[in-house]
């Protein structure tokens, strides 16, 4: 632009004011080019992601009537649920019954259903069968907002937003006080890591909570959970990228969550982790309870007539 402005303005074909002019506007525009120079490769995945967009909203609303709760306890009942991915059932009739004030644990082998059947409990997806109860009231027969009331689920995909730990912490109970989050925090075992942040509790999670390892995004998301104070929790692998010694803090805390009433629900691999705090195992395989699955799951009778027993295997 220089040498070529130079020599129009010199064949007086632009003012000297114009050239400035232009120089000005190319400073100006030039940072937000190479921003948007920036999101070039995401441009391909654009049309993946709207595809996926469209699916999501395609689908049809969850069943809800948007009754509040008026169970009776929080007492969780599945009876010969059946569940499918597309084509594929991965659930064949389960039935279970989990005692309120309990500690479980659902194990078994990954595709083995324990997951999904978390999922469901939360109400990620309607059933293809069966039912699912809280407290002998069916979920479908409450609002989502009522069900999310009264559990607190921790996913084996944690995400955090791109605010603070505390602020990710809060979305637990909106109204709780900095003390509670403090305490939420201190009982998820958070306090070692927070200690080595520079603002501690008030530092930035950063997108996606990428300033954290995954096993300190759990422990981020498990005081969430706590600050809830839901009656029914529910950890689906949440434990899985801690070191034996915070493990074993945390299971003291799912202890002491266990005696002040709450039903609490683990999905984990971790079969010392079970030893050390579970009142009861229930071992999943080939998409039902271990002990009602004696054929492969290519074996298995699909009618409604299979209706496993209620199975609570104690230690």
């Amino acid at each position: 632009m220089l040498p070529v402005g130079t020599i129009f303005v010199i064949n007086a074909t632009p003012s000297l004011a114009d050239l400035v002019l232009v120089f000005c506007l190319s400073l100006s525009v030039g940072m937000p080019l190479l921003k948007a120079l920036a999101f070039a490769g995401k441009i391909p995945q654009l049309s993946y992601k709207i595809d996926e967009i469209e699916k999501a909203m395609d689908n049809e609303p969850l069943k809800s009537n948007g009754n509040s709760f008026i169970g009776n306890s929080h007492i969780v009942k599945f009876e010969n649920v059946r569940f499918a991915y597309k084509d594929r059932e991965v659930l064949h009739g389960v039935s279970l019954e989990l005692p309120e004030g309990t500690l479980t644990a659902l194990v078994g082998e990954s595709g083995s259903g324990k997951s999904t059947l978390a999922k469901l409990l939360v109400h990620y997806y309607d059933l293809n069968g069966g039912k699912i109860s809280l407290g002998g009231q069916d979920i479908t027969d409450m609002s989502i907002e009522a069900l999310n009331d009264n559990i607190s689920y921790v996913s084996q995909e944690q995400f955090l937003f791109n605010t603070t730990l505390y602020n990710n912490i809060l979305i637990g109970k909106p109204d709780a006080s900095r003390e509670e989050v403090l305490s939420a925090a201190e009982k998820a075992q958070c306090g070692e890591f927070l200690a080595r942040l520079p603002k501690g509790i008030d530092t930035l999670a950063g997108d996606g909570g990428k300033m954290l390892s995954g096993g300190e995004r759990q422990r981020i998301s498990l005081a969430r959970a706590i600050l809830k104070n839901a009656p029914v929790i529910v950890l689906d692998e949440a434990t899985s990228g801690l070191d034996l010694a915070h493990m074993k803090q945390v299971s003291q805390q799912l202890k002491k969550l266990k005696e002040m009433g709450k039903t609490v629900i683990v999905v984990t691999h971790d079969n010392e982790f079970i030893i050390s705090c579970c009142d009861h195992i229930i071992r999943l395989e080939n998409g039902c309870v271990a002990e009602n699955c004696p054929m492969p799951v290519s074996d298995h009778s699909l009618s409604p007539e299979h209706t496993p027993s209620l199975v609570s295997v104690p230690l």
